[in-house]
């Protein structure tokens, strides 16, 4: 067995998880009696816990079964309750989205392996697999979830920036400029914030490697809940786009390519999609102003994701260069401002001049 961390030394079970096994073995008429006899393969790419795919054979030994292992990363609580996420990713089993919960333990939780196969960085160009994901979105989007539909964005970046502030050094703070972005996330939320804009159930968090496609039906399917919340479905939307300059499976997954960032033709196609797939063809006007303010929301991604970045680096094990990522982030924040919140110059057609390679 290959598993490490949080109890997996030497490839030992914790008691609690062997016991979840086995209870659900026993549900599905299996015996899980054999802990060697489990095949556990340690799945790449999740940067908040870790994953394992877990596989063993059925009594007539010519069918595996296979669940999938999540085991919390280090110092979660600084981004998400988790019981909260819990509770997100049990309503979402009940609206028939993503996997099952099979069973919990202290350090992680058991979910339904999902038969359909992890998107890679090159799929979210793909003109089709892209329209999937842009329908999936607008379906998650609209998805009746309990709590009030209060924009979060703003009040977690504030938490997490008293968080990074507290754990960095005078020279870490000075080199993020941690000090000015208590007001940079205040004017951001003036500037973005807007009676007009949708309020949907976002995911927050649609890198590819939060997405699977079943090849048979051609069907979607969101996964990993613990950054989801209610905010303007635009930051979504521009969050996603700037996951696609990324490649978390490379030799430097940390490592951000922002000449892969999507052209403007790439982003009208999306936001076609996404709009039209609720059965209205939206209007030029419509389609124009979401793009506006996707491309405005880019900034409030950056920064999220760049406080993100730094407080990781202190409290995370995972192998990522999370500091590094979050000069990236932040890199792109400063020089992205001034041409997304300047002068009309700066906008052309309604568009801002984002530039087909720039990012």
């Amino acid at each position: 067995m290959v598993m490490k961390t949080n109890g997996f030394v030497d490839g030992i079970l914790p008691d609690e998880l062997k016991k979840v096994l086995r209870l659900v073995g026993s549900e599905w008429g299996d015996v899980v009696d054999d802990m060697e006899s489990l095949q556990v393969i340690p799945l790449k790419g999740a940067m908040t816990n870790e994953v394992f795919q877990i596989n063993w054979p059925t009594k007539c030994g010519n069918l595996d079964r296979k669940l999938l292992v999540r085991i919390y990363g280090e110092g979660v609580e600084a981004f998400f309750n988790r019981d909260d996420e819990i509770r997100t990713f049990e309503c979402m089993s009940k609206h028939g989205q993503g996997p099952r919960l099979l069973g919990r333990f202290a350090d992680g939780r058991v979910e339904e392996f999902i038969h359909a196969r992890t998107l890679s960085a090159a799929d979210l160009r793909d003109h089709e697999i892209s329209a999937l994901v842009a329908a999936k979105m607008r379906e998650f989007h609209n998805l009746e979830m309990p709590g009030p539909r209060t924009v979060l964005l703003w009040n977690r970046m504030r938490d997490w920036l008293v968080e990074a502030k507290s754990m960095c050094s005078a020279k870490c703070v000075k080199e993020f400029r941690l000090d000015s972005l208590e007001d940079e996330i205040s004017m951001l939320e003036k500037e973005l914030s807007h009676d007009y804009l949708d309020i949907g159930f976002c995911h927050n968090d649609l890198q590819y490697g939060n997405i699977m496609l079943d090849e048979e039906t051609r069907s979607i399917t969101l996964i990993d809940y613990e950054y989801a919340s209610f905010n303007p479905v635009a930051y979504d939307l521009a969050n996603h786009f700037c996951e696609m300059v990324a490649n978390y499976h490379s030799e430097t997954p940390h490592i951000l390519d922002y000449n892969k960032y999507p052209g403007l033709e790439e982003r009208r196609r999306f936001v076609d999609t996404y709009l039209s797939s609720a059965g209205k063809q939206p209007s030029e006007d419509e389609a124009v102003l979401l793009l506006h303010e996707v491309e405005r929301y880019t900034l409030a991604s950056h920064l999220f994701w760049g406080l993100w970045g730094i407080i990781s680096g202190y409290v995370n094990k995972i192998d990522f260069d999370y500091m590094e990522y979050a000069r990236q982030r932040f890199r792109q924040y400063w020089l992205r401002k001034k041409r997304l919140l300047g002068s009309p110059d700066n906008h052309v057609n309604g568009y801002v001049a984002y530039g087909t390679g720039s990012g």
